[in-house]
């Protein structure tokens, strides 16, 4: 349905690249004007240059409770509202456990799990004033499904996303406001291929009944449905997209 978010205010957190840069193109297409938030001035600017028209590029960092009120209130100032909040920014290294540096693991907490939660805090008193809002925060099958040797923390921090969405989806609800999770597999971004390689890329296709991986855009019409007033029944919960690679009991 084309024009689901037509006239719509939706800031996109984490939105200079890979699923963030696809979910700036599905909310722009569907109508909406897309506030871009990230900490890569560059590529931010750059997505936003694409769409001169509806979106346009604020600095700001997740984990930094400053920024998000800045954006927030940025926001609200120039467009009178906030509708919707979509969280893509995240981080994933790779450690063991025995070798995650504390600072590591606090990072990995800070952008993945308070930032959402930094965000929310930030965008619901305007949502409930206007007793409307979207948020969709972007988690994933590690953590809550799955999980994986050396993301420990990623899968922690993850995993926390489905409780924050709960909490935030029964606060929010006497305002009209949802919160909601999109959860995906293996998705087939440029950060992806540069940093597991063209081996590891086909382990992921193959584990995969549908025998692909998603591509970002898939995972932006699902939060612009979530994002929708045809989604507007459903809150505190969560939307898997991994093409089947949790249903098998066994890799056979």
């Amino acid at each position: 349905m084309a024009g689901r978010l037509e006239g719509k205010t939706a800031i996109v957190i984490g939105g200079s690249r890979g699923i963030g840069a696809a979910v700036v193109e599905v909310f722009v297409r569907e109508g909406a004007r897309a506030i871009l938030a990230d900490v890569n001035t560059a590529l931010g600017e750059a997505v936003a240059a694409r769409f001169p028209d509806c979106a346009e590029f604020v600095q700001a960092d997740i984990s930094s409770r400053a920024d998000m009120q800045r954006l927030a209130a940025t926001t609200a100032e120039r467009h009178g509202r906030i509708d919707i909040l979509a969280q893509v920014a995240g981080i994933y290294p790779n450690h063991l456990i025995e070798d995650i540096p504390e600072a590591e693991w606090d990072q990995v907490m800070a952008v993945n799990l308070k930032g959402p939660f930094l965000a929310i805090q930030a965008c619901f008193p305007i949502m409930k004033r206007q007793r409307y809002g979207r948020i969709v925060l972007t988690g994933s099958i590690t953590g809550p499904l799955v999980s994986w040797p050396e993301h420990a923390h990623y899968s922690a921090s993850k995993a926390g996303l489905e409780g924050l969405a709960r909490c935030a989806a029964i606060e929010g609800a006497a305002h009209r406001i949802t919160v909601n999770v999109v959860e995906p597999g293996n998705v087939d971004t440029e950060n992806v291929r540069a940093t597991v390689g063209d081996e590891h890329m086909q382990q992921m296709v193959d584990a995969a009944p549908l025998k692909r991986l998603a591509e970002p855009e898939e995972v932006g019409e699902a939060i612009a449905f979530l994002a929708s007033d045809q989604a507007g029944y459903i809150t505190g919960r969560t939307l898997v997209l991994d093409g089947g690679q949790t249903l098998p009991e066994a890799k056979l």
